[in-house]
């Protein structure tokens, strides 16, 4: 593949709800551009984006995937999307190396939620958009009905430039509303159309729809509009410029149709990429940091050369695989960049574009461009590789924190040894995982944005790097604490044969505020026990608060004064006074009321809004309390609180409602007290394993 400069090169992201085509739309767009020898399929698992393993034996992208093609005198990079909001933080983190975004519908669902949130994202980001109405080839298609779904969603400011010819199985071609032309595909899929007059029987169809764009495109420009009115409509050139400007603009977000699997409306697409979709020149200028200041660059080749990292792979032959945008100059075969948020070089040997897991070297990539380089020592997803004379510093996208954990367990000893490296492999691939240990209850945690998420991980695991672990429910991480106060003493005496022991002390205990944690104060006046000996007084609460008192969780939120006591001249000592405390703590819980506290999730689900009052009372057979709601289009956003207990089934059970449609997130947010029942069982629980623990040490 030759160099492209930066006008002529066109990144674009595909994005869409999972199972609405966009891997297929993309194997189409390969074919028709030559880059592959043949119209690949998801259901064959030989598509060039769903590469991975786990993507082949799911039929889904995981992961985005790129891809570099050349169509006339144009260079298109391709971001294949996943279309699952449990990993959207991967689309999230990839669209930033995007200029454009195409959304891809199915023409039998019409907008589904992720589409509505991958369109929220590419908002966010300003990207140019056009719509892809895929699949009108299958049974109950219907291209009138996803337009209105796309009306009622995204507004009449989406406008189709194409009809669809036939219907169902007997889709065969489109109407151009630009030129007024159909074009027709042979039923082989080899994706190359010939120019038709309208059938009679769409003329009226389509006369209308032409007038409904050249209106649309008229209102955007004041000299358009006086053409329009003056003339009735405007020529075919001016359509084509006001509506590439528009669309540049985000005023006007066209709408084409397309078979992916029949190839079907791809090399029409292509076309519209390469004359309609915004080269990096067209974008606004890059916002960067140099030496704690703000500066601008637009993509330019007269600017030091800066490269941002926004994807990195873990590949387990070819290593490490980091994949970069240009960002300003020019980056060459054989560079030595700085990376400017770690403060290392690297040399960057054999870049190259990518074709999905197929990396073709070239010499040099200009601003704008995309490429990947293998084997970077240092440098992960985020960092921004810069001339030394000029270390910018591209800000990271913000990303959702993970919404479920599992604790994972290695299944033997050779297992446990290797996976800590090779979970850190997978966590520098995907931002959206975490690994832990809860320091609570001491177990190793691994933390994705759902079920599926974690399980996808842990497979990886296994076939990769040849690590099994098991995956089970996460321990809640229960807290103790007070609702009454104490006044009591803690007194310690014992003796033996040299010197003895004693300390004595008297401690008021209260409860504090909920996140208050602990506080300690001595008011200890005359001498009644001496200043060495109050920090085993204190030593003694916590560590005996740390074991708990109902059912060995940590205690919280209360506080404790020394006030009082006596001491020995020869008996006393630090330790005395520790055993003391822990006494005195033992006594205050017989009156102060001690309850369990349980940590309280703040969830917020997204959902069709016909599952709004299942979904409700679920939350509320969950003991969850309702905060609020929103509607955005046809989606419902339930906002609640609900303990983290009964949140370990979630996933599946909101799968199960919803027929997969839905999604959720949660983050803690406060502790609150267990109700008496709950309470009584996991009390009950914890007892029973204490006992069950104490009858296998004395065996």
């Amino acid at each position: 593949m030759r160099t492209y400069q930066t006008k002529d090169i066109r990144n674009v992201g595909i994005v869409g709800h999972g199972h609405s085509g966009k891997t297929s739309v993309v194997a189409g767009l390969l074919y028709a551009a030559g880059a592959t020898s043949r119209l690949t399929r998801v259901d064959e698992g030989n598509t060039i984006t769903d590469y991975d393993e786990e993507e082949v034996q799911r039929k889904l992208t995981i992961s985005t995937a790129i891809a570099a093609i050349e169509w006339n005198k144009t260079k298109i990079n391709i971001l294949d999307t996943p279309g699952f909001n449990m990993f959207v933080n991967d689309a999230r983190a990839t669209l930033v190396a995007a200029d454009a975004a195409i959304v891809v519908i199915d023409a039998t669902s019409g907008v589904e939620p992720h589409t509505e949130k991958m369109w929220g994202i590419a908002e966010e980001f300003e990207l140019p958009r056009a719509i892809v109405i895929n699949k009108l080839d299958r049974d109950r298609a219907s291209f009138e009905r996803a337009l209105e779904s796309v009306h009622a969603r995204f507004g009449r400011n989406a406008v189709p430039i194409q009809l669809p010819l036939g219907h169902d199985k007997d889709f065969h071609g489109v109407i151009d509303l630009i030129r007024m032309k159909a074009y027709l595909y042979t039923p082989d899929g080899d994706g190359r159309s010939r120019e038709a007059e309208i059938p009679a029987e769409y003329a009226e169809a389509a006369k209308n729809a032409h007038e409904e764009l050249v209106e649309l495109v008229a209102e955007g420009k004041d000299d358009l509009m006086e053409e329009f009115f003056e003339k009735g409509t405007l020529p075919e050139e001016h359509i084509i410029a006001g509506l590439d400007e528009e669309m540049r603009e985000n005023r006007v977000f066209p709408i084409v149709c397309m078979s992916g699997p029949h190839n079907i409306g791809s090399d029409m697409l292509l076309n519209l990429i390469e004359e309609a979709f915004p080269s990096p020149c067209d974008r606004p200028a890059v916002k960067l940091t140099l030496n704690g200041a703000s500066v601008e660059r637009k993509y330019s080749g007269a600017d030091p050369t800066a490269a941002y990292v926004f994807k990195t792979t873990a590949d387990p032959f070819a290593g490490r695989i980091t994949y970069f945008k240009v960002l300003s100059g020019c980056v060459k075969n054989d560079a030595s960049l700085q990376n400017s948020a770690r403060n290392v070089t690297e040399r960057l040997a054999h870049i190259g574009v990518p074709l999905g897991k197929t990396i073709t070297p070239v010499n040099e990539l200009h601003a704008g461009d995309i490429g990947a380089v293998a084997k970077l020592r240092e440098t992960l997803t985020g960092d921004t590789l810069t001339d030394k004379s000029s270390p910018v510093v591209f800000s990271t996208v913000k990303l959702a924190e993970p919404s479920i954990a599992f604790a994972v367990e290695a299944k033997s000893r050779n297992d446990e040894d290797r996976m800590g490296n090779a979970l850190h492999k997978l966590l520098e691939e995907d931002l959206s995982l975490r690994f832990y240990r809860d320091p609570q209850t001491k177990e190793f945690l691994i933390a994705g944005t759902g079920q599926q998420h974690v399980e996808i991980a842990v497979s990886r695991l296994k076939k990769r790097y040849g690590v099994d672990v098991t995956l089970k429910a996460p321990k809640i991480p229960y807290r103790e604490t007070i609702r009454g106060t104490a006044d009591v003493q803690g007194r310690h005496k014992k003796q033996t044969g040299g010197h003895g022991q004693f300390g004595d002390c008297w401690i008021r205990m209260e409860p504090l505020a909920r996140g208050a944690k602990f506080e300690f104060v001595n008011d200890i006046f005359g001498g009644s026990i001496p200043k060495n000996y109050i920090p085993a007084v204190e030593k003694g609460i916590i560590e005996t608060a740390e074991r708990g008192y109902l059912a060995g969780f940590p205690m919280v939120d209360f506080k404790v004064t020394v006030y009082d006591g006596s001491y020995h001249d020869v008996d006393s000592s630090e330790l005395a006074f520790k055993l003391a405390a822990r006494k005195a703590f033992r006594n205050a819980m017989l009156t102060a009321k001690p309850t369990l506290l349980e940590p309280v999730m703040n969830v917020e689900v997204q959902a069709p809004v016909e599952y709004a009052g299942d979904l409700m009372g679920d939350l509320n057979g969950r003991r969850g309390r309702i905060a609020g709601m929103d509607t955005q289009g046809g989606t419902q956003i339930i906002r609640a609180q609900v303990p983290m207990a009964e949140m370990l089934s979630y996933q599946s059970d909101l799968t199960s409602i919803t027929q997969g449609r839905a999604s959720f997130s949660m983050e803690f947010d406060h502790y609150d007290y267990v109700p008496q029942l709950q309470a009584e069982k996991i009390i009950a629980a914890a007892k029973a394993a204490r006992t069950g623990d104490e009858e296998i040490e004395e065996e």
